[in-house]
């Protein structure tokens, strides 16, 4: 079966102001990253660059770095649906070496899907004045997706950086970036094309 895939919106270039902007880097963890993962996502590892490019510009303009942490518990519901993964404390649930956060960078612990849900998210991002959101991580049509969603929801502008996010399939990849620009009115652009 065949699916055309609709036209994607997409920038050339998106130039944030920093004070108002946070890169969130979402679930680069062990699981997700690593070949002997738990869980995971065959081209999440060629994102990194891409992401460490963007995490460079944000820190040296003094953007808000903000990472998501998947968190679960022995027994959590969720393994149901994907088997053990990023258990709470584990390596596999630790953020990959090449995007380790600093010391004044904000690390949000999430239970679900959505980094806003039931997490410390919207009120770090409230108390910084922020604005807009550039999204990166894995996995795009899953936690990627429910956070750039729940961002645009909450009327945060979302840019959604397109080399600097990775699915398990093509399908999924493109649907993230549908949805996004469909839905949710967000901005599409390369990790070259983000500035702060």
């Amino acid at each position: 079966m065949f699916v055309e895939v609709p036209k994607i919106s997409e920038e050339k270039e998106v130039v944030l102001n920093p004070k108002e902007s946070a890169l969130i880097i979402v679930d680069m963890q062990n699981d997700f990253v690593r070949k002997e993962g738990k869980l995971c996502v065959p081209s999440a590892q060629e994102t990194v660059p891409r992401i460490q490019s963007v995490l460079q510009k944000a820190r040296s303009s003094g953007a808000l770095v903000v990472y998501t942490q998947d968190w679960h518990m022995k027994n959590d519901p969720e393994f149901r649906i994907w088997g053990e993964h990023a258990l709470a404390g584990s390596w596999g649930a630790e953020i990959i070496d090449e995007l380790k956060p600093k010391e004044d960078e904000f690390v949000i612990r999430k239970y679900r899907y959505d980094a806003f849900f039931e997490s410390a998210l919207d009120y770090v991002l409230r108390v910084k004045n922020i604005k807009n959101v550039v999204v990166t991580g894995t996995v795009a049509n899953i936690c990627v997706l429910h956070t750039a969603g729940s961002a645009a929801l909450r009327w945060y502008n979302v840019v959604l950086v397109k080399d600097g996010i990775s699915a398990m399939n093509e399908f999924d990849y493109y649907a993230t970036l549908r949805q996004t620009d469909f839905l949710y009115k967000g901005k599409i652009v390369s990790s070259e094309g983000v500035n702060f």
